[in-house]
């Protein structure tokens, strides 16, 4: 088409929509003139008031800047894409994330020219950004969709919710704003982001929190449902001011780092709700790691109908709670759901006519009507010496977070024999090594014959979704030899597999106890008194008709509550 003098006044996109004959010029100056108070620019001006065809748009633009063109009706949007942009710059600026590949993020825009947008985002991901041209009407319509499903999987816990620059946190016993002068080293930014990770770690259920930093890369890692992914990717160079935030919050040393240190933060989400973290800071090759445990107060009140025992099992451990004296011991890995099990326990027995006191390193879940104990070896305050305390303060139910030593375990032992009720742990493979081990550390076979009632052995799998969980076809040799009877494998048994779907993480969602619940009977008491090993215990188990934790874990299967796989992964055979 003809141009008018008037056009070599226009430049770039504009002055091409009018060679290309898609707007009128008279259109675009006067476009151009009310879309500067339009923080969207140009584009979204013309589409939103039908003075343009956004199909011709976008592919005058894509032409006009050498910008690839993307129909976004063939592509689903990435939700982790969309996450990783501030939504406030999502909204204003009108741009779609598309996708991320590594530190790339390709992003959708109708306007390619939106040099303050890219730039804007830049900063705020520390990504590289590629710009992809896109129809500005379904640009709109895809942003505002997912901006719902994301405020949908937030649940109540949308960031909208918090100001994530202040959110009341309390390291120790004081609010981390009271101190001044201590947080002057870290940017808004950056306490933002910590509150983010941790709150994004909250609403996913996840366990622990990993900062580590490497030679070339900084990552954070959430542990789900047992095992660890990676949820972002900051600058190597904010890693000091993220252990600085992480320090402050917790109360700890900032100067300090060339020792580990302990501390604890408290996050308070609204009047009722509450999470704590237990933090552990480790210098490594390339500076500080930190590691936050995440400890939910309302884990030990889901029941113990919520925590997977086996009718039998569960029975054997009511019945143990009900006995005035004795010990009950609970044995497994680091992570493996113990302290839930004690905690479980103690909820059931406290009642307003016991006394009880715990005495932990440190007191992960805070139980109101339970007199718990922070362990302080560096001030004299052990296991042992607050079990004494305890003797001495007309208990009815004692804890021990451990029972590492023999000096712990007699006191542990002789309180049991005094009409005491004793819950503890111990760290071991399953329930019959855990009485060898005593024997190991000095305990006399027959002051444990006389006071252990009860030992569980637990490990935690993951729960297959039930939204996407698939049945599998496996060969009837295989099944045979991961210990299946033939009985099982001809009596209609269906195995089922992870899958994957967006209501859950790789087909799992959640995770489920695996219990041996051994009570100390007669004949175990003989071969204890007799000094007999821990496999000599164990067949007489077997006898006796106690699970062991395989045997367990291959209900969960047959249950169809999880996988093959995921047995395999937390049990020996």
């Amino acid at each position: 088409m003809a141009i008018n003098p008037s056009t070599p006044m226009l430049s770039g996109l504009s002055r091409r929509l009018v060679q290309d004959g898609i707007v009128a010029e008279e259109t675009v100056l006067a476009a151009i003139q009310a879309s500067k108070a339009d923080p969207g620019g140009l584009v979204p001006y013309l589409v939103a008031r039908n003075l343009a065809d956004p199909r011709q748009v976008a592919i005058a633009a894509a032409s006009e800047f050498g910008v690839p063109l993307l129909d976004l009706d063939a592509m689903e949007t990435d939700l982790d894409a969309f996450k990783a942009v501030d939504r406030q710059l999502v909204s204003r600026h009108r741009v779609l994330p598309l996708l991320l590949r590594g530190k790339r993020l390709f992003l959708g825009m109708a306007d390619p020219t939106n040099l303050q947008a890219i730039d804007e985002i830049k900063f705020q991901t520390s990504f590289r950004v590629d710009p992809v041209v896109v129809e500005q009407d379904k640009l709109e319509q895809i942003v505002a969709r997912t901006l719902d499903a994301v405020d949908t999987s937030m649940g109540n816990m949308a960031d909208d919710d918090f100001d994530l620059e202040s959110l009341e946190v309390t390291g120790g016993d004081e609010d981390v704003a009271d101190e001044p002068g201590r947080d002057d080293t870290v940017d808004a930014p950056v306490v933002r982001f910590v509150n983010k990770v941790l709150l994004d770690a909250i609403k996913r259920g996840a366990s622990d929190i990993h900062f580590e930093p490497y030679e070339k890369i900084y990552r954070v890692r959430t542990r789900l449902d047992g095992v660890l992914k990676q949820v972002a990717a900051p600058p190597l160079a904010l890693s000091s001011k993220v252990v600085a935030r992480l320090k402050v919050m917790a109360r700890l040393d900032i100067a300090e780092r060339r020792l580990p240190q302990d501390g604890r933060i408290k996050m308070k989400l609204s009047k009722n709700r509450a999470i704590d973290f237990r933090v552990n800071t480790c210098p490594t090759l390339f500076g500080e790691k930190v590691v936050l445990r995440i400890l939910d107060p309302s884990s030990a009140k889901l029941g113990i109908d919520a925590l997977g025992y086996e009718d039998q099992q569960k029975k054997a451990y009511l019945d143990a709670l009900a006995k005035p004296y004795g010990m009950i011991l609970v044995t497994g890995p680091t992570g493996s759901g113990k302290t839930v099990s004690l905690y479980t326990g103690l909820n059931i027995l406290n009642t307003e006519d016991r006394n009880i006191s715990t005495a932990e390193d440190p007191a992960e879940i805070n139980m109101p009507g339970v007199n718990q104990v922070n362990v302080n070896p560096k001030v004299g305050l052990t296991f042992a010496a607050a079990l004494r305390a305890f003797l001495r303060q007309d208990p009815d139910v004692i804890m021990v977070g451990e029972i590492r030593d023999l000096e712990t375990a007699e006191i542990a032992i002789k309180a049991a024999q005094t009409g005491h009720l004793v819950l503890s742990t111990v760290h071991t493979n399953d329930a019959p090594k855990t009485l060898s081990r005593l024997v190991d550390m000095g305990v006399k076979p027959y002051a444990i014959a006389s006071s252990v009632h009860l030992i569980i052995a637990q490990r935690l799998a993951r729960r297959l979704c039930e939204s996407c969980k698939e049945i599998k076809d496996i060969p009837e040799e295989a099944l045979l030899q991961e210990g299946f009877t033939k009985q099982d494998v001809h009596g209609g048994l269906r195995i089922y597999g992870p899958v994957g779907c967006k209501s859950c993480t790789d087909g799992y969602k959640g995770r489920v106890g695996i219990y041996q619940v051994m009570p100390i009977t007669e004949s175990i008491s003989r071969i204890i008194l007799e000094g007999g090993s821990a496999q000599e215990i164990a067949e007489q188990a077997s006898k006796d008709g106690i699970w062991d934790l395989r045997r367990s874990a291959l209900q969960k299967v047959k249950d169809g509550v999880t996988s093959l796989e995921e047995i395999n992964r937390v049990t020996i055979d």
